[in-house]
C-alpha cells in the first residue's frame, strides 16, 4: 500500500498553528471534511473516541490519529506539520509536531491496519522525519513522503 494512495498533496498542512491536542484534532477534522465531504463534527467525534482509548502519539514527536467512518468508501489521509510541538499524551511523553490522520471505511479491517503499519514504518525513518521537520512546503512534504515510499516499496 503506497502513501500516495492515501494522501493527496492538497491533504497536507505544512505549518499548522495549534496549541492543544483538541484544537489539532479539530483542525484535522476540518481539513478531512473538505477532502471527504463528511461533516467535520462526525470526523472529530470518531478520532476523539479513538484517542479516549489511548493516545495515538507513537513517540519521537509523531502521532497517527485514526478512525473508521461508514460514510467514506476509501482510505484517506491528512498530514500536518505543526509550527510548534504540542503535548499529545504520547507514549514517550515527547511533544508531537508531525501528525498523519488516517480515516478508513467501516469495513476496511485489514487495509486499515496495513495503512497504519505503512505510515508507522515510513515515519520511523529518521532522515525523512528530519526533512519533514525542516520544510513548510506542502509540495516538498508530499515529495519527501512519496520518495520515501519508493525507497520502501519492497
Amino acid at each position: 500500500m503506497a502513501l500516495a494512495d492515501l494522501l493527496q498533496q492538497d491533504a497536507i498542512v505544512p505549518a499548522l498553528k495549534v496549541t492543544s491536542k483538541k484544537q489539532l484534532l479539530q483542525e484535522l477534522a476540518v481539513k478531512a471534511a473538505k477532502l471527504t465531504g463528511v461533516p467535520e463534527r462526525e470526523i472529530f467525534d470518531v478520532i476523539l473516541q479513538r484517542e479516549r482509548l489511548g493516545s495515538t502519539g507513537v513517540g519521537h514527536g509523531i502521532a497517527i490519529p485514526h478512525g473508521k467512518l461508514s460514510s467514506i468508501s476509501s482510505i484517506k489521509g491528512v498530514f500536518a506539520r505543526l509550527e510548534s510541538p504540542i503535548d499529545f499524551e504520547a507514549l514517550d511523553d515527547e511533544p508531537v509536531d508531525l501528525v498523519f490522520l488516517l480515516l478508513a471505511p467501516e469495513g476496511a479491517g485489514a487495509d486499515h491496519l496495513k495503512a497504519l503499519s505503512r505510515i508507522a514504518r515510513v515515519l520511523r525513518d529518521q532522515d525523512l522525519v528530519a526533512k519533514l521537520r525542516k520544510t513548510d512546503s506542502a509540495s516538498a512534504i508530499y515529495a519527501f513522503l512519496n520518495a520515501e515510499q519508493a525507497n520502501h516499496a519492497a
